[in-house]
């Protein structure tokens, strides 16, 4: 990290202030070139317009136009063209005739002698114009429009003009209207730089860029006695920092390493390009599961890093045990609800028709499959926790509405201990669910069977679906692999893999008779009796 050197630089205080002061001065320098140059438009079309009306008031003039008549045109022409010249502010209103001889102007001496500038437009092609252009006065912007007699024939051209030296005086003189008000907000912003300065530095204590980092550095330490492993990785997937809890948890794990791990490497990538929090994700981690939030580091809208907090999957065990239960639980109530509900709505049709036989025929075949489901579970399952897994997915596949049988002919009359039936559970029901959603789109099959004759307690799930292919076969276990769509899939089988080797077993993979997959859960009896004789 790159440290200031407060020898050599300004403080934090004159860097704002100065800052501020020259953001300040340029905005209010721009703002005043832009009014400037609309200050120079606007001036232009109005004096433009206001020409036009003058040159149209002397057209138009009674006694202009009947003087033309006259023997000597400029005798009555040039008093009423000098009054309306006076009268309007206008520097020049000549009158001319078809030929473009001057009747009027403000110099006596013009009158009688030919225009400068052409009047083709208005005595040719009877147009009244604006423009911007030199005559003898000068430059101007003038106006020009034919001058009609009663017959309708143009017999002059009437041309106002406003020379451009008198009109830039007046738009200077806006202009230092406009510089001399743009002082009062710059030198009001100069002042509220100063003490917004002194503000944020009373926000950050009065404290300088070297003292931050002090600060960040007791941070740092102060992050080194929390509880929960925390590593910071940057978008390369190397860390970056760890404190004191993730170097016990991950001694390979080290500043600079690179982290390697495909299924932390996908959820990284995740957070990356979405730029959001992923919180409570699965993690399987040297043959340990854990529980993983993601949370980007975002400079500039762009991710520059992620913090990840790493839990033990122990410190929330209890909670999950809870959750589990309270969810399988749901999970039975909504399938049977969905269920019955149904049957209902039917029981309901056939009373309205009066067909009370086939409701009692119903109601008899309901209850009697309830009761062989559970009668048989009870007498064939003695573990309770394994008979109310098979019950939940026999409850879960008529919500799918995919057949799920049990064979008639399982039995189970081995009891394990609590640790043990949990992680049975955990596999028979990632098996099932999977077997599940396999054959959903095709409303299929799934069969179970289990026994324990012999020294294995052995567990068959087999389902009609698409199977699985010798060359995935040893993909499907790795942590984070999944062909499903959406997100937090591809850890249920890798969960399955680490309750098969706590429990000492083996999982085999073949094809079903059903022509789909099949899975062969073996687990040793021996098991309790080796916890049993280590107590």
């Amino acid at each position: 990290m790159r440290f200031l050197n407060m020898n050599r630089r300004p403080s934090l205080l004159a860097q704002i202030t100065l800052l501020i002061t020259v953001v300040i001065l340029v905005s209010t320098v721009l703002v005043c070139i832009l009014f400037s140059a609309m200050i120079d438009e606007v001036v232009e079309k109005y004096v433009g317009k206001q020409a036009m009306t003058v040159a149209k008031l002397a057209s138009e003039d009674k006694m202009i136009v009947k003087a033309f008549k006259n023997k000597n045109p400029s005798e009555h022409i040039q008093p009423v063209a000098e009054k309306i010249r006076k009268t309007t502010g206008a520097d020049y209103v000549t009158i001319a005739n078809d030929k473009g001889i001057r009747y009027s102007h403000p110099n006596s001496s013009y009158i009688g002698k030919h225009t400068k500038t052409s009047n083709e437009a208005s005595l040719k092609e009877h147009q009244s114009i604006i423009y911007k252009g030199k005559g003898i006065s000068g430059f101007a912007i003038k106006a020009k429009t034919p001058i009609w007699d009663n017959r309708g024939n143009v017999i002059g051209v009437s041309s106002v003009g406003f020379l451009v030296s008198n009109i830039e005086k007046q738009i200077n003189d806006y202009r230092i209207k406009i510089i001399k008000l743009s002082c009062i907000p710059f030198l009001i912003g100069a002042f509220g730089a100063f003490f917004i300065a002194r503000r944020v530095k009373r926000l950050i204590f009065g404290l300088e860029p070297e003292e931050i980092s002090f600060l960040f550095k007791e941070k740092e330490a102060t992050l080194e006695s929390i509880r929960d492993a925390t590593v910071t990785v940057n978008v390369e997937k190397y860390v970056t920092s760890m404190n004191r809890r993730a170097r016990e948890l991950f001694d390979h794990l080290q500043i600079g390493g690179e982290i390697k791990n495909a299924r932390l490497g996908q959820l990284i990538d995740q957070a990356i390009e979405k730029q959001r929090v992923y919180s409570n994700q699965s993690l399987v981690l040297d043959g340990q599961q854990y529980i993983l939030d993601l949370s980007p580091i975002v400079r500039k809208k762009e991710v520059q890093g992620i913090v990840l907090t790493i839990r033990t999957l122990s410190q929330i065990e209890e909670l999950t045990e809870e959750i589990s239960k309270i969810k399988m639980f749901s999970d039975n109530l909504r399938a049977q609800n969905h269920e019955f509900l149904n049957k209902l709505n039917v029981i309901y049709g056939l009373l309205k028709l009066k067909k009370y036989e086939h409701v009692i025929q119903m109601i008899s075949s309901e209850v009697k499959e309830r009761q062989d489901i559970i009668s048989f579970l009870m007498s064939s399952v003695k573990d309770p926790l394994i008979a109310a897994c098979l019950l939940g997915k026999i409850n879960r596949s008529k919500e799918l509405d995919v057949t799920l049988v049990i064979d008639q002919d399982s039995n189970l009359t081995s009891t394990l201990d609590i640790e043990d039936a949990k992680n049975v559970v955990s596999i028979l029901g990632n098996l099932i669910d999977n077997a599940l959603e396999a054959v959903r789109e095709h409303k299929g099959n799934v069969l179970v069977s289990f026994t324990d004759v012999g020294n294995d307690l052995i567990f068959e799930v087999e389902d009609n679906g698409q199977g699985i292919s010798k060359e995935v076969e040893n993909m499907i276990f790795i942590d984070g692999y999944t062909t499903k769509k959406g997100e937090n899939h591809g850890i249920g089988l890798t969960i399955v893999k680490r309750a098969v080797e706590l429990l000492k077993g083996e999982l085999y993979i073949s094809k079903s008779m059903l022509q789909g997959a099949r899975f062969t859960l073996v687990i040793p009896k021996l098991l309790n009796n080796e916890k049993e004789e280590s107590i």
